[in-house]
């Protein structure tokens, strides 16, 4: 029975020490699933952080369009999203993993207490069953002693030989010997009676109050599993309302996209306000006709003061352009095609008739020059076209719809600024007031310098207000288009710093091939042929910004294009902007665009 009670007591220890294991491994479980649940709450942030607009950049100017704005919105619910996942993450490791890990302590000490109390009961029944073995053993002996001493004393007592002395003698051992036979009985009695009293107890009372503890420790670490499982499953389910909320905002976003805003946005956003063209003209060749135009046409313009035909029928009244000669046929003429590629070879002969200079549309010069001729004047100084240089300060490179925009921005900017300006004005005037009636909390003096200055800004400002609203009452249709005297006598309103502001028309065509902007659809600006001499005169030849290096021989069959020869050095004037062809000067008449690839630039660091 011991033996039976000792495997069960290793059996109950292998089984409560696997219970330890399973809570254990369920911790480790819980463990690894919030360090899930953080890395997705991580990933899903960068993810969210990733497609976030950059701020000053042109990404944020995509977001006034629905479909963006609901990008956008679901970018922002993704990450409230990360963060209920990283509440997850935080109620696991609080609520389960670090409430088991501290119950699984406190499991391993009681544990280990009731084992302990087991053994010692244990240790003591055995005790107890030595002591009454040895007793029985004892007592046993001992009767056996007597036994042997009677029946000396019997076999003495009938032998006549014997003396009196002699019997007398074993009569009194067998006495002792039966008196000691008697103390080991009672002794024997006592102990048995004291083992089975333990012995009940043992097996009717500590052992099964033992037992009892055990299993309400088991008991406790099943319901304890069981309720840490429950909590597992709570925690995802109090956070699903939030995240069904999320979800509802992303849907929501969803269904607030608007195709047809969208589509109203882009057409305001590029709306330029241009005209269509009118019908083309029919060109009858069976009468003798002048279809394009020769630098001997212009000179003769100029040298008796008449206006030229009409090319096209509607050229006639139009403001001839303030530049000169080989500047407009370079302008008329300036390519609009990919250059042509390097010759494979350096040598003139590889390419017997040199490369082809850009093919224009197949359209007579008369035609484009009668479109430059009719469209509408605009005044801004040409060396504002240099391909991509700073547009004009009244934004007249762009075109109509999008300049007014842009000029109502700038009003609307600036007087912010005023407002902002005389906020300060305002505050330091009460602050001169209070030092004016305490003079103690400062020198009322020390501020007027400062309200001096915040004055003269607030002036700077209006004055730059008015400019631009005169531009923009004028894009607007409510100024009539100024003549070209009044826009050089407006010098409060030109606040330009380049000395070159004399006004140079220009075709729609700047001669990298954008658009231009037409400063007024209605009204025509008639001004004699004469007066235009003096800004051919006037007008400053384009700098020199470098020197090149012809690395091959290129015939600029095409106007706009210039013939540069294998070695020869020229002056570049333009640098190429992109499109492939840079703009050359070999002497003060002859300039035009070349490929890029065609010659070796040494641009002047200097250069402006």
């Amino acid at each position: 029975f011991n033996l039976l009670l000792q495997d069960q007591f290793d059996n109950l220890e292998k089984h409560t020490q696997w219970g330890i294991d399973v809570l254990e491994k369920y911790i480790k479980f819980v463990k690894e699933r919030t360090e899930i649940e953080l890395s997705y709450a991580k990933q899903l942030r960068n993810l969210s952080k990733k497609y976030q607009p950059k701020k000053n950049s042109k990404e944020e100017e995509e977001y006034r369009y629905t479909s963006t704005r609901a990008f956008l919105a679901t970018l922002n619910e993704m990450n409230d999203y990360a963060g209920q996942h990283e509440v997850i993450s935080e109620n696991m490791t609080s609520l389960i993993t670090g409430e088991l890990t501290r119950y699984v302590q406190e499991l391993k000490q009681e544990r280990k207490s009731h084992f302990h109390d087991g053994r010692k009961a244990q240790q003591h029944i055995e005790t107890c069953w030595k002591q009454l073995e040895a007793s029985k053993r004892r007592f046993e002996r001992d009767c056996k002693e007597a036994d042997r001493a009677q029946q000396y004393f019997e076999k003495m007592d009938a032998d006549i030989n014997v003396t009196k002395a002699d019997v007398e003698k074993a009569r009194q051992q067998a006495q002792l010997r039966h008196q000691m036979a008697e103390d080991s009985k009672a002794e024997y009695s006592s102990t048995l009676q004291k083992f089975n009293s333990e012995q009940h107890d043992h097996y009717y009372t500590h052992i099964p109050n033992i037992f009892q503890k055990i299993q309400e420790m088991e008991e406790r670490r099943i319901v304890r599993i069981g309720e840490s499982m429950k909590t597992f499953a709570e925690v995802d389910r109090q956070v699903i309302p939030i995240i069904g909320k999320c979800l509802d905002e992303i849907t929501k976003a969803a269904e607030s996209i608007d195709h047809k805003n969208d589509s109203q946005l882009v057409i305001e956003a590029f709306k330029s306000g241009f005209e269509p063209p009118g019908d083309v003209d029919f060109e009858d060749f069976t009468q003798p006709m002048k279809r394009t135009v020769s630098e001997s046409s212009l000179s003769n313009s100029r040298g008796d003061g008449k206006s030229e035909p009409k090319f096209g029928g509607k050229s006639k009244g139009k403001l001839w352009p303030f530049i000169k000669k080989n500047k407009l046929m370079s302008l008329l003429t300036s390519p609009h095609q990919p250059p042509p590629p390097p010759p494979a070879s350096a040598s003139p002969s590889a390419v017997p008739n040199g490369p082809q200079s850009p093919k224009q549309q197949k359209e007579p010069l008369s035609h484009r020059f009668n479109e430059f001729m009719t469209s509408k004047p605009k005044i801004h100084c040409f060396r504002s076209l240099k391909r991509g240089g700073a547009g004009p300060e009244d934004f007249s490179n762009l075109p109509p719809e999008q300049r007014r925009k842009k000029l109502q921005q700038k009003v609307d900017e600036l007087n912010r600024d005023i407002q902002k300006e005389m906020d300060q004005r305002d505050a330091l005037t009460k602050m001169k007031d209070v030092y004016i009636k305490n003079p103690q909390m400062g020198d009322a003096a020390s501020v007027d310098q400062r309200l001096a200055e915040l004055g003269q800004n607030i002036e700077k400002l209006r004055l730059e207000v008015q400019k631009f609203e005169g531009w923009l009452a004028e894009v607007e249709g409510r100024l009539p288009v100024r003549t070209e005297q009044a826009r050089r006598q407006s010098g409060l309103y030109e606040g330009q710093n380049t000395s070159a502001v004399n006004s140079c028309a220009q075709d729609r065509e700047s001669p990298d091939g954008s658009y231009t902007e037409e400063q007024s659809q209605e009204t025509e600006m008639k001004v004699p042929a004469t007066d235009f001499d003096d800004e051919f005169d006037d007008e400053e030849p384009l700098p020199t910004i470098g020197t090149c290096k012809a690395l091959y021989t290129f015939e600029g069959q095409n106007e706009g294009t210039i013939s540069v020869a294998e070695g020869e050095m020229l002056y570049v004037i333009e640098e190429d902007k992109g499109d492939g062809w840079t703009r050359i000067r070999r002497n003060e008449d002859e300039e035009g665009y070349v490929p890029t690839s065609y010659v070796e630039v040494y641009l002047d660091k200097n250069a402006k």
